[in-house]
């Protein structure tokens, strides 16, 4: 049983005790006073599968947006409330630290510090997992002769005190209790193999931080420089095309685990015959050990001992030397004195693990490469693949879980105070996690033909199945109900929008509304939707069951009251407008929601909602509209296209930015207004004081942000803006009688303006169903229907006109960076773009050369999912005979050169085994009778993938081969086959390819290792996580760092407790943290959070995702700061190995990566090394940032430092003239950047005097007694991480604490908007403030990029120090 340390961390690694870690409910708050407790912390914008999408956070018991408008004041009024009471709640679940004695049968008695609000249970696993005690499971422990209850807190046992003994009392085995005994003794005897993190089971994956690093960084020592061995290999040197992959999965012989055992099953002699029973066998084991004796032993209640069983004779009674042992690893070390050793060995290897490595993650994470596995015989895992492991499990024995009732039941749960939402949602996210892998493992048995079919007299693709009380249907036009829409195609989109559609609805958490848990899991070509199942839903049919929305599209339509009620709060909440249609009688009926959507009052009379598949509004531009209701800007764009299905919706996070967008439209054009009417109001003289900087807006289509706009105008507009609101609150106030009829006027000119659906106040939310033909509206030529067919007209001429040009802007000014796919998909979704627009952001990216990185990540994301579809029909109805083999012919045909690959199997193979397949292969989704992937060539493949391309994103690939791809567009083989394979679940054998080759195929069918299952699901959140996090950034802004740092130490318990220990958004949290311990100077600390993010990153996001290489660069600064400079350089040779194989070259993050390299480098005098990694991403800045930026200069500095230090004086007098040109121009010949650069560059033109003076005299054969006059400077560690905390853009402070309280002082006594207005006058006068903490050696001429360095010394003058603002790399 896997654990993490408890609170008392240094305690608890000096004795091996470990928390445990499924229980973990309320034990880990105690940790927020010391904040060194090893609890895991959030990161907070983030979901991280879909990948970081906002965390937004709502109030159950109030309604977030009224009439579509944010309740900015509320948050304002009810803040420093809510704050009180949350730090007030905080106390409630504040527990004490105590320790109690623990004896234990054969150790030596020892302490265990516990907290208040553990239960009884978690002290049971702290035993299981530590190593002295780790091989007992069946034990009751006692305080007093008492036995204690397993779930009761220990606050609630009367006589537990500090001191207390609890003894641990041997207990006798049932049969589950014996079999429970097994599987834990099989998990420890595989506990540090990858074999399972590899095979993608029970929720284990691989960490290889400890390996690149040559063991914990925490125990190491700090080396002096001269002991380093700083050769980077070869293969991530700037300007290397080799990409090996064997370095992804580096050391993987040494994972492996000692061999303690040949085998250990369970015996064929089982279950013991009735007289048996009643002598107390329970179950019949039989074992090899590596001395190759056999033996047959038998559980029995008492314990383990050796029977006199062969394998043909039963003779049950215990042998001669039966050594009966409680536990079955005393038995087998008494048996088998190598299983002794090496158990011994491997408990030590278990021990050495940082528990990161150990504890399972929340969710399945498959790796895309994995080693050559060898197959042993483990009855444990036969067992799991056959039968469906009931009886032992956690839950209720002997039943199968009703995943609908305790779904419900979770969210029923109380949510007033603190503690209890911790447990709702602690418990909601539990339930959540089990139900996506139950129905994942339930999607695989129905593809692998495992399940029976509900239906199994119709055809394949129409059959359903029921698992595990699961309901499984397939992604395919059943009973042609999607034959208008879009027939497959709709019906393969359907399953994705509905997910979009309950994770909306189950964010916004109404009480007594109910969605059905929903999984969608892609798998081997076909796509699954799992769902639980509504009580009584199958024993009647739909047409009685649906008591509102429309179960055929519309023609009937019903409408319930109590729906009503309900939709109607989600409707404010989603900004769903409430409108009427009409059924097939004529009537007419008000929704809240899109015609699709059902509700059924299920058996347990709860009101479920369901096919919510077009919750938010369809998006004209995809939808066969006329093209002149569109703008003639959108026209011009080419839009409407047609596309697959009518399916096509607008994402939630567009309407949220197109609604904010409005309603600041509103607001400043309605504050011009007035402002204006108060000005003619006025006499004339007063004029000039009563001027204002607000703008009206009154063309809210000009959309397009320009792209000089810098931050310090973002800030003017923003103080605007709130000034701008509180004059329409007055305006628009409720108390407010006095409301003159012109203001009124105002109110409504602005509503206009804005397309507003209301004239008396801002009022913006979406017809679902406009512009779908199946639905008759009420009033078809109401001018009503026609501002709402405007307002998502609106909504999807905003997507295109404002937020790609605001994408492009982010890419433009680095706030955004994506490194592949997965990162540029993250960055659209949280702007609110579809994937379908792809091709439209290629064309906007491909006019700037300075973001070309981006254009190669949206071709090379086109070709990956347009192949994805390929491979979907290439997929379905193959032969299970010749999976490997269309896999890799597949992959061949997309990666290889080679014309005309072997696909291994001939087209009459293929209709042999079709014959022979029909009768038996019945379970398989589909009948086999796909031959043609056989005659897939990569011509055609190629040529199908740039159809696919056209038809679907509407863009033109201009190549026909992966050659021409490489060659047009800068895209890598590597790159594209991590992708490929991550996005289909493909895994392919870890070694080393030759993707270049032209004569042989590149793939064979054994390199096919295995198939795993995408799966998308919905993200329960930490809501008062979420909460304790903002206000630890906010204080932070402030200048209370330690206020702030303990409020995000609480968020991370907080985390701690509702996600367990493993989780993205606690890898985010630890990595601000380690970012503040950093800022505050405490090194150790930030190491130590920092190396927890990194292993949680590995973990939970995978060995290669873009979040793990940021969190490995930041380790590596740590680690330098740290005085590790070894392990800071592998740390950086890894995270430039990682970006390599997922771009390339050609990529901002790899100049920063490399100027890190190469400070570490000249740190360690390897001018050599360092000057090669310096010079490219001097190069690499050039390009991407422009010839005249700061990071420009900055490079040149750095190189011609390191020139000087190799004595080339000339190239460093030209590098630095370059950097003092750029500081001239940008910064005016007064700044204090230019000033040291000049003062630099006299130094060096001296030396270079000297140097030339010294040389002459060495030609003209004079003798030359000294060069003393040359001042050659090696490099401080001082300096060097002085200038890594500048090219990281991090404002590094050691602040005492009568520093921060006269910042915080100073912050108080300032507004907020004067300080802006302050910084405004004071432009870069106070630059010179922040060298003084910065650099106290005038030698280091420290200069972040522009914008980095307006903001850094922004923060440090105002005492501001934010964590996104300081992150290596963004």
């Amino acid at each position: 049983m896997a654990g993490i340390p408890g609170s008392d961390s240094e305690d608890n690694n000096n004795q091996n005790v470990d928390k445990p870690i499924e229980n973990k409910r309320d034990d880990s708050c105690s940790s927020a006073e010391t904040g060194k407790g090893d609890v895991e912390v959030v990161r907070m914008n983030g979901d991280s599968t879909e990948v970081n999408g906002k965390m937004d956070v709502s109030d159950e018991n109030s309604e977030d947006l009224v009439n579509g408008e944010k309740e900015k004041q509320t948050d304002k009024d009810g803040e420093k409330d809510s704050e009180e009471n949350k730090e007030q709640e905080v106390v409630l679940i504040q527990d004490t630290g105590f320790n109690v004695t623990i004896v234990c049968p054969g150790v030596d008695e020892f302490e265990l510090p516990v907290s208040s609000m553990e239960l009884v249970q978690e002290i049971h696993q702290v035993l299981m997992d530590r190593e002295d005690t780790c091989h007992r499971t069946c034990f009751s422990l006692q305080l007093d002769g008492q036995t204690l209850d397993n779930f009761a807190e220990l606050k609630s046992i009367e006589g537990l005190k500090e001191g207390s003994v609890i003894k641990v009392v041997e207990e006798p085995y049932t049969i589950r209790e014996a079999r429970i005994h097994l599987r834990h003794i099989r998990d420890l005897l595989k506990s540090v193999d990858p074999g399972d993190a590899y095979a993608g089971v029970d929720c284990n994956s691989v960490s290889f931080l400890n390996i690149i690093t040559a063991g914990d960084i925490i125990e190491k020592k700090s080396f002096k420089p001269d002991s380093v061995d700083c050769t980077p290999p070869e293969y991530i040197m700037p300007g290397s095309k080799e990409r090996p992959l064997l370095p992804l999965h580096p050391n993987i012989k040494d994972l492996k685990s000692p061999a303690c055992l040949k085998v250990l099953t369970l015996s064929g002699w089982n279950p013991p015959p009735g007289n048996r029973k009643m002598h107390g066998d329970l179950i019949y084991l039989y074992a090899v050990t590596l001395e190759d004796k056999k033996y047959h032993i038998t559980a029995s209640t008492r314990g383990f001992f050796v029977n006199q069983c062969t394998e043909d004779v039963f003779n049950p009674k215990a042998a001669s030397q039966k050594f009966l042992s409680h536990t079955l690893i005393e038995l087998l070390n008494q048996l088998s004195p190598s299983f002794k050793r090496n158990f011994a060995v491997l408990l030590k290897k278990r021990g050495q693990k940082h528990p990161f490595e150990r504890v399972p993650t929340p969710y399945q994470l498959y790796t895309w490469m994995a080693p050559q596995q060898e197959h042993y015989v483990d009855y444990i895992r036969a067992e799991d693949a056959f039968a469906t492991r009931l009886g032992y499990e956690e839950h209720i024995p002997g039943q199968t879980r009703d995943w609908n009732e305790e779904m419900q039941v979770t969210r029923e749960l109380s949510r007033k105070a603190l503690p209890e939402r911790l447990i709702r949602e602690r418990a909601i996210f539990k339930v959540h996690s089990d139900f996506v892998a139950a129905a994942t493992r339930g999607a695989q048995s129905v593809i692998d033909g495992n399940v029976m079919a509900i239906n199994p007299g119709d055809e394949a693709k129409n059959q359903m199945f029921i698992w595990n009380n699961i309901f499984f249907s397939l992604g395919f036009d059943v009973r042609d109900h999607y034959k208008d829409f879009g027939g497959d195609f709709a019906a393969y989109a359907a399953p994705g929008n509905d997910l979009q559609g309950v994770k909306a609805y189950f964010n916004a958490d109404i009480e007594g509304m109910y969605t059905l848990g929903t999984v969608v899991v892609d798998y081997r070509g076909y796509r699954i939707t799992a769902q639980s199942i509504i009580p009584g839903i199958l024993e009647r049919e739909q047409e009685q069951s649906v008591v509102y929305g429309s179960i055929d599209f519309g023609k009937t339509v019903v409408t319930n009251d109590k729906y009503k009620e309900l939709l109607q709060k989600s409707a404010s909440h989603l900004k769903i407008r409430p409108h009427k249609v009409l059924n097939e009688k004529g009537e007419e009926i008000e929704l809240f929601s899109s015609i699709e959507c059902k509700g059924i009052v299920g058996n347990d009379q709860r009101h479920y909602v369901l096919d919510l598949l077009r919750t938010f509004p369809p998006d004209v531009n995809f939808t066969q509209v006329d093209p002149e209701i569109l703008s003639k800007d959108m026209r011009n764009h080419g839009y409407p296209h047609i596309h697959r299905h009518k399916l096509c919706c607008l994402r939630q996070e567009l309407v949220d930015a197109f609604v904010e967008n409005r309603y600041v439209a509103f607001v400043r054009t309605a504050a011009y207004h007035f402002q204006q009417m108060q000005l003619h109001k006025k006499p004339a003289q007063d004029q000039v004081v009563k001027e204002t900087k607000l703008k009206a807006i009154p063309d809210t289509k000009t959309f397009v942000p320009n792209e000089s706009e810098k931050t310090d105008k973002k800030d003017v507009a923003e103080a605007e803006t709130e000034e701008a609101k509180k004059i329409v609150e007055a305006l628009t106030g409720k108390d407010n009688q006095t409301v003159e009829e012109n203001s009124r006027d105002i109110v409504k000119k602005a509503a206009l303006a804005v397309g507003s659906l209301s004239e008396t106040e801002f009022n913006l939310s979406f017809n679902p169903d406009v512009f779908q033909q199946h639905v008759k509206h009420a009033n078809p030529d109401s001018t009503v229907l026609s501002k709402e067919q405007q307002a998502v007209q609106e909504a999807a001429e905003f997507l295109v006109l404002h937020q790609i040009p605001t994408l492009v802007n982010n890419c433009l000014d680095h706030s955004s960076s994506p490194i592949d796919g997965a990162t540029l998909t993250e960055a659209m979704h949280s702007c609110g773009i579809n994937m379908r627009y792809l091709g439209k952001l290629a064309e906007t990216v491909a006019k700037y050369k300075s973001v070309s990185y981006v254009y190669t990540t949206c071709i090379a994301e086109m070709i990956t999912r347009a192949a994805k579809h390929l491979y979907k029909t290439h997929m379905q109805g193959v032969d299970m005979m010749s999976l490997t083999s269309a896999i890799s012919h597949f992959l061949n045909c997309l990666i290889g050169s080679l014309p005309n690959p072997n696909p291994g199997v001939t087209v009459d193979e293929g209709k042999g085994s079709k014959k022979r397949s029909k009768r038996k292969n019945k379970g398989i989704a589909i009948s086999i009778d796909n031959i043609e992937w056989v005659n897939e060539t990569p011509r055609t493949l190629w040529k199908k993938i740039v159809d696919e391309v056209d038809e679907y994103y509407h863009y033109t690939l201009e190549c026909d081969s992966i050659d021409s791809a490489i060659e047009k567009y800068g895209i890598q083989r590597v790159s594209l086959l991590r992708s490929f394979c991550q996005c289909t679940g493909i895994q392919i054998l870890l070694r080393e390819y030759n993707l270049e080759c032209r004569t042989k195929p590149i793939f064979t069918e054994d390199d096919i290792v295995n198939v795993f299952p995408v799966v998308k699901h919905i993200h329960p959140r930490a809501t008062d996580a979420y909460h304790f996090f903002s206000s630890g950034q906010q204080k932070i802004q402030q200048g209370q760092l330690k206020e702030g740092y303990d409020l995000i130490c609480e968020a991370l318990n907080l985390l701690n407790n509702v996600y367990g220990a493993m989780h993205p958004e606690i890898a985010a949290c630890l990595r601000l943290l380690a970012r503040l311990n950093y800022i505050m100077g405490d090194y150790c600390e930030a190491m130590s959070n920092q190396q927890r993010a990194v292993l949680m990153s590995e973990r939970v996001l995978g060995i290669d995702h873009p979040n793990t290489i940021t969190e490995y660069a930041h380790l590596a600064l740590y680690c330098f700061a740290n005085n590790q400079v070894s392990s800071a350089l592998r740390l950086m040779y890894r995270a430039r190995y990682l970006a390599l194989l997922c771009h390339g070259e050609n990529h901002p993050e790899i100049g920063l990566i490399d100027s890190n390299i190469g400070l570490i480098l000249h740190a360690v005098e390897e001018y050599d090394r360092s000057l090669v990694f310096l010079d490219n991403a001097l190069q690499l800045y050039q390009r991407f940032y422009g010839a005249k930026s700061l990071k420009v200069a900055m490079s040149n500095h750095l190189v011609a430092r390191t020139h000087s230090c190799r004595g080339d004086f000339r190239a460093a007098l030209t590098s630095e003239k370059e950097a003092y040109t750029i500081y001239r121009q940008m910064l005016g010949e007064e700044h204090d950047r230019t000033k040291e650069s000049s003062e630099c560059l006299k130094h060096l033109t001296q030396q270079a005097v000297v140097f030339q003076k010294k040389m002459n005299e060495i030609v003209k054969g004079e003798k030359v007694t000294s060069l003393a006059g040359l001042q050659i400077q090696t490099p401080s560690m001082h300096s060097v991480l002085e200038m890594l905390n500048v090219v990281n853009g991090i404002v590094f402070v050691q602040i005492s604490p009568e520093e921060i309280e006269r910042l915080r002082r100073q912050i108080g006594k300032k507004q907020e908007h004067k300080v802006e207005e302050k910084e405004k006058d004071t432009g870069n006068d106070n630059v010179n403030d922040t060298d003084s903490v910065t650099s106290p050696e005038k030698d280091v001429i420290t200069s972040p990029e522009k914008d980095e360095l307006a903001k850094s010394e922004k923060q440090i003058l105002n005492g501001e120090l934010i964590g996104e603002e300081i992150a290596v790399g963004h």
